[in-house]
């Protein structure tokens, strides 16, 4: 890759015969400065949470752990073995979550996490997230590491996504006035054990559908081979599975430094009214940015608001990751209709996010570890919409992966 006439990866010899290339030096240069930075201005909390984003780029990256891919795979080939993983993830989080949360602090850290109500806004906003996933290209953990990772058609996604989290904001009254259910948790309502059995049986449930499914396509489970020799940690791949106890482990740093689950897209809320504000948008008049919290986060700096620092830290480390694999290479040819898709796929992921209490993150991820009714209830919606997506794909020229069946 060159920038500005230099190369950055070409590489430089050092003393023991080996090569080094500038281009991941550089990386991990910004990755500790910005660090350093955020401790000396905001505390040593926000520079570990901006460490957290960054191993959670790398993982992400070197996993290649999307949650599009997985779910788009298994709705067209029946091949499961990337939702199989997530329900290793969520076991995994769940099985740390529920005890820690139902014990409320750690370390002297009040613990609290993201239970929201079930309902109406619930249904609508993952359904439509849904549908952007498979047209962006992405959820919201997949569109920050691609970016990072040096794909321009997903900074077209973001740039719509943040649009679209911007315009559901405007429209929160509405869907404030639509019916829910109370929030509910399940740790508050069957105890740790309880709720960690009750979810570890629909985990199971899931992970054998998969397991069915797979089967009766292919007459046995085609999950995608290990590398004949171990796995480069540094630069990957990395076994699925190794990404999932990642993301695990980046999920619960996130509860122990910030006291609450890891979230994204409330972030892209808050960079498009600060955007919508510089374009003199009068976003602070709006409800859901009046209230004492929300206005002092528009009011602030985005340094100092964890799910920012952390967002780009998700960036910083996936773009380490490419480089550290040799994968960075940004094409910026990208076709008339595919960026059609990027445009509207983010603008459904922005609203539908936004109105649905989270993403596949902040919702899925961190909303059933929490115990949250409207997790469950984001899941099958949102899987939904991926069903309409995959089936949008080809007329906007998206591939939908397909394996060969062998001839009888």
């Amino acid at each position: 890759m060159r920038t500005g006439g230099t190369t950055l990866d070409a590489p430089v010899t050092m003393r023991a015969g080996r090569t080094l290339s500038p281009g991941p030096v550089a990386a991990g240069l910004v990755i500790a400065g910005a660090a350093w930075m955020l401790h000396t201005t905001f505390g040593w909390r926000m520079g570990a949470l901006f460490g957290v984003g960054a191993a959670a780029g790398i993982v992400l990256y070197h996993a290649a752990f999307g949650f599009t891919s997985a779910w788009r795979v298994l709705i067209a080939d029946g091949r499961g073995e990337g939702v199989r993983a997530q329900m290793l993830l969520l076991a995994l989080t769940c099985a740390v979550f529920f005890p820690l949360l139902a014990q409320g602090e750690a370390f002297g850290v009040p613990l609290a996490g993201l239970v929201q109500p079930p309902g109406v806004p619930v249904v609508v906003g993952a359904f439509l997230f849904g549908i952007g996933m498979q047209l962006g290209g992405g959820c919201a953990s997949g569109t920050l590491f691609s970016v990072g990772g040096g794909s321009p058609r997903m900074l077209v996604t973001l740039a719509a996504f943040i649009a679209g989290t911007v315009v559901a904001t405007a429209h929160s009254p509405f869907w404030a006035s639509l019916p829910s259910f109370p929030a509910t948790s399940l740790v508050t309502k069957f105890g740790p054990v309880g709720a960690l059995a009750l979810s570890l049986v629909v985990f199971g449930a899931i992970f054998i559908a998969t397991v069915v499914i797979e089967r009766r396509r292919f007459g046995a489970l085609v999950d995608t081979p290990l590398p004949a020799r171990p796995p480069r940690w540094l630069r990957g791949p990395w076994p699925v599975a190794a990404g999932a106890v990642g993301l695990a482990l980046v999920n619960l740093a996130t509860l122990l430094l910030a006291g609450r689950p890891w979230g994204i897209t409330s972030a892209f809320a808050l960079w498009g009214a600060k955007a919508a504000r510089a374009a003199g948008v009068p976003v602070e008049t709006w409800p859901h940015w009046s209230t004492p919290a929300q206005l002092a986060a528009l009011e602030g700096s985005v340094f100092g608001d964890v799910t920012s620092v952390m967002d780009g830290g998700i960036m910083l480390g996936a773009l380490l990751a490419a480089l550290l694999a040799g994968r960075f290479n940004p094409v910026w040819s990208i076709p008339a209709r595919s960026l059609v898709a990027a445009v509207g796929g983010g603008l459904l992921l922005g609203y539908g996010a936004r109105i649905a209490y989270g993403c596949n993150i902040g919702a899925f991820f961190s909303g059933i570890a929490s115990g949250s009714l409207h997790g469950w209830l984001w899941l099958p919606c949102a899987f939904a919409g991926n069903v309409v997506g995959t089936l949008l794909r080809p007329a906007f020229g998206l591939g939908v992966e397909r394996t060969a069946l062998p001839r009888c």
